[in-house]
């Protein structure tokens, strides 16, 4: 029953996606679907890759790691970290994860690069920036146009390092009751990605990573190749336990 009705959830959101890039003219099989798992329990998760999801995302590396070595289904599917990483737990990402969405300083990219080399991997990662200006969020600032420039140094010391595979650029837009309102953030993203594929040609700019559960089909619309939904599939997630 749960499988069937995450399926159900899974393939009209597959069906939303397609009709939001044909809005643009866009092909559909360019944007890429990332089931987020954050702070679902294990059966959630076993179903929605029986379900058919291909991506899972998952925010906290350690609840990531227990749920690939728990479920026998796991080697199935793609496990994308997505939310922001302490350079202490590096490792897990390295050794568990097969893509990395949140990079977000110089100082974790060079302990990722170290540990990838170690590992004799190359780890696809995005770097993450922070379009809005909220202090909740993470990320280079880029909220400011005119201050982008002031990022290059940094970027371009991040695009020499061994053992990851820059391909794109990530963000976490403000929340909105009204997702028409996020629309300038992803263009705003937009532009950015655009600006570093010019100024940076060596790195392979492929994926524009955002929209969620409440904005992905205006994130398409923007030009997203990733979209990171939730609840919109997997249904609520569980109240947190509060600690005896």
């Amino acid at each position: 029953m749960l499988v069937e009705q995450i399926r159900q959830r899974y393939l009209e959101t597959l069906e939303r996606m397609e009709k939001a890039a044909q809005r643009t003219g866009r092909d559909p099989r360019q944007v890429q679907l990332i089931v987020v798992t954050k702070a679902q329990p294990l059966e959630v998760v076993q179903a929605a890759i029986q379900a058919g999801a291909q991506a899972l995302g998952e925010n906290y590396p350690e609840e990531g790691v227990m749920k690939i070595q728990s479920l026998p289904e796991a080697k199935r599917v793609q496990w994308h970290m997505i939310g922001h990483l302490q350079r202490r737990k590096a490792e897990l990402v390295i050794q568990h994860f097969d893509f990395f969405h949140a990079l977000d300083s110089l100082r974790l990219a060079q302990r990722l690069s170290r540990l990838a080399q170690e590992a004799g991997r190359i780890l696809p990662t995005l770097l993450e920036f922070n379009v809005s200006g909220e202090a909740s969020k993470f990320g280079w600032p880029a909220w400011e146009e005119a201050a982008w420039p002031n990022l290059w140094p940094e970027i371009e010391a991040v695009l020499t390092l061994p053992g990851l595979a820059i391909q794109g650029v990530m963000a976490m837009p403000p929340l909105f009751e009204n997702p028409e309102e996020v629309r300038p953030y992803f263009r705003r993203l937009r532009r950015l990605f655009e600006t570093l594929s010019q100024r940076f040609p060596q790195a392979e700019w492929r994926h524009l990573s955002m929209g969620t559960s409440a904005d992905y089909e205006i994130a398409i619309e923007e030009g997203a190749t990733m979209v990171r939904v939730g609840q919109a599939i997997l249904g609520p997630r569980p109240p947190k336990q509060e600690p005896k």
